[in-house]
């Protein structure tokens, strides 16, 4: 069998991942984290610290992995860059203190962690492109601002999807993802549903499907993440027209 050239396998490699990028990865290795200690907390067997110590463990490594990331930028400093390092400093000390608790008191250590991470991405973004707008990102011109504002709530950890009476059916936060919404980004190849991972919901119901991001998902986020949402253009021909010079007079003489 012959070999490739090495020339060739250079294009087969894909670039390493931003700092935004790492961070998405990161709320959602949290958000499997916590799905993870949910299902755990509703099983009937008892369990210690070490069920879920080797994970905190590693999301903390991870974490501390974006902050070097992030340094790594060599970004002037800001006020909302030292924040946004400071925070996930902190979701580092809470992933490593909860190692040593049990079940359901990490749980709360760790719950906010999806929603923060995202929060330091957006941060990110906007100070990366800020300072360097001519190597920013091109904004992912397939999605529209519903489906910008789903992507960002599916990383948030805020979407399951479930079935009931055989019809789908989504569960979230507002803005509400609707079923419609995440088939659509399901065909775009930008979100997944990872079977039975998420809680019930209700007690004693079957799990749910945690909607997560791809890694596709996560490049398309990170090129909009910091955007405004688009606003509507103004339809033709809605333009006032300027008053005749006569009216214009009538109008001030009033």
């Amino acid at each position: 069998m012959t070999e490739p050239p090495a020339e060739a396998l250079l294009f087969d490699v894909p670039p390493p991942p931003t700092p935004v990028e790492r961070l998405l990865h990161l709320a959602d290795q949290y958000t499997q984290h916590n799905d993870a200690l949910d299902l755990l907390l509703r099983t009937t067997a008892p369990s210690g610290p070490d069920t879920h110590a080797d994970s905190a463990l590693r999301l903390a490594a991870d974490t501390q992995s974006a902050i070097k990331a992030i340094q790594g930028e060599r970004l002037y400093e800001s006020v909302e860059l030292t924040e946004t390092v400071m925070r996930l400093q902190q979701l580092a000390f809470l992933a490593t203190a909860s190692g040593d608790l049990r079940a359901g008191t990490a749980r709360g250590l760790t719950a906010l962690a999806p929603e923060a991470a995202v929060s330091c991405a957006v941060t990110l973004a906007a100070e990366t492109r800020r300072r360097r707008w001519a190597s920013a990102p091109v904004a992912d011109q397939r999605l529209t601002a519903v489906q910008c504002d789903a992507l960002a709530e599916i990383a948030r950890g805020h979407v399951v999807a479930g079935n009931s009476l055989d019809r789908e059916f989504t569960r979230s936060r507002e803005p509400k993802v609707l079923m419609s919404t995440l088939r659509a980004l399901e065909a775009k190849g930008l979100v997944e549903r990872t079977a039975n991972s998420a809680h019930a919901a209700y007690v004693g119901g079957p799990p749910q499907d945690r909607v997560r991001l791809t890694a596709a998902g996560i490049t398309s986020l990170a090129s909009v993440i910091d955007l405004p949402p688009a606003r509507p253009s103004t339809a033709p021909g809605t333009t006032p027209r300027p008053l005749p010079a006569t009216a214009q007079a009538t109008a001030r003489s009033r």
